[in-house]
Parts: C-alpha cells; sequence; structure tokens
C-alpha cells in the first residue's frame, strides 16, 4: 500500500491524477465508472426514481474539472440527462483503496465537433459497433440483431464535477473529505 497523503490539496490533485491516468490506462479501475441519474416514474403518480449503469471513462480534463464518456443518443440515459443534468458517478480503485462520488452536471452532444472528431477516431474500432445498432439499447429482440446502422446514434457527454467525496480505506483508519469546484477540501467524518 502506497504513503498515506495528508495534506487536502494533495490528495485532491491525486485524485484528478488518477481519474486522468484512469482515461489513458485500460486496467485502471476508475476507467469504469457508475453513473446515476433520475429516471421518470412510468406511471404518472409516483416518485422518480434513480436509475444506475455503467460508463467508460473517455476523456479528463482536470482544468476544466470535465469527464467525457460516450453514449447511444436514443439510450434513455439521454432522455434522462436531459430532465435532470445533475448526476453522480462512483468509481472504486482497490489498489488505492479509494472511492469517490463525484457530484456533476451532465451535457449530451449529438454533433458538433467535440461529437465528429471523437467518431473519427472510434469509428474503426470494435465499440464502435455500440453506437451502430439499428434500434435503441433496451428494446427487446427476438433474436441477436447483426444489422449496423450509421454514426447518427453516437453521442458525446460531458460531465462537470461540481463536488467529489474522496473516501479512503486504510487499516489505521478511514478517512473522508470533501472538495467543491474549486478544489477547497474540507475533511469528514467517514
Amino acid at each position: 500500500m502506497a504513503d498515506r497523503i495528508d495534506e487536502l490539496p494533495r490528495i485532491h490533485q491525486a485524485c484528478w491524477d488518477e481519474l486522468t491516468r484512469a482515461a489513458r490506462d485500460k486496467g485502471h479501475a476508475w476507467r469504469m465508472m457508475a453513473l446515476a441519474t433520475v429516471a421518470a416514474p412510468a406511471d404518472a403518480g409516483a416518485a422518480p426514481m434513480a436509475d444506475l449503469r455503467s460508463v467508460v471513462l473517455r476523456e479528463v480534463n482536470p482544468h476544466e474539472r470535465t469527464l467525457m464518456f460516450f453514449t447511444d443518443a436514443r439510450s434513455p440515459k439521454v432522455a434522462q440527462i436531459a430532465a435532470q443534468p445533475a448526476s453522480t458517478l462512483l468509481v472504486w480503485c482497490p489498489q488505492l483503496s479509494w472511492q469517490l462520488r463525484l457530484r456533476a452536471q451532465l451535457v449530451v452532444e449529438h454533433s458538433g465537433l467535440a461529437v465528429s472528431s471523437r467518431w473519427a477516431r472510434l469509428k474503426m474500432k470494435p465499440a464502435a459497433h455500440d453506437y451502430l445498432a439499428p434500434l435503441p439499447p433496451g428494446t427487446p429482440l427476438a433474436h441477436p440483431q447483426p444489422e449496423r446502422g450509421t454514426r447518427e446514434h453516437f453521442a458525446v457527454v460531458q460531465a462537470r464535477v461540481q463536488a467529489i467525496d474522496w473516501l479512503e480505506l486504510h487499516p489505521d483508519g478511514q478517512r473522508r473529505a470533501v472538495f467543491d469546484a474549486d478544489g477547497r477540501g474540507q475533511w469528514l467524518t467517514p
């Protein structure tokens, strides 16, 4: 286990360093994130429900405090984000014994340079097939559909981090801190 960091600014920087590393390193535990959004109720009188799914961290910009992942524009999460852009992302790294809860505001981009430039890099890779399905994600199928469509369903999601809730599980004792959008930290009871 690595030496513990004791200063809040260094912990905050280490969080962003690890997120940046995760976007480049396919083996990093933080590359696969859990994204929670709010789902509209199926029944008009019912309360909204939390909806959770995994997303792959593609890019990180620590200076802008943004994370990026890709999605099928027809995915239910896109409508959820449009209705309520506030979200939470969750990651756990067993090597660090760190958990992050990232409070973020999401924006989905369907067109423009951010989308077309990323599609140009992705379209020749196997992952491109995730965005070429002829039917929206979650559509019931009688059998697997090998058909593929076009880029029109590829979208980019930008997550602007508003707060980081950092938790370290350690044999010498748990520690927790929260950082605001400006990186100011505060120790919390774990």
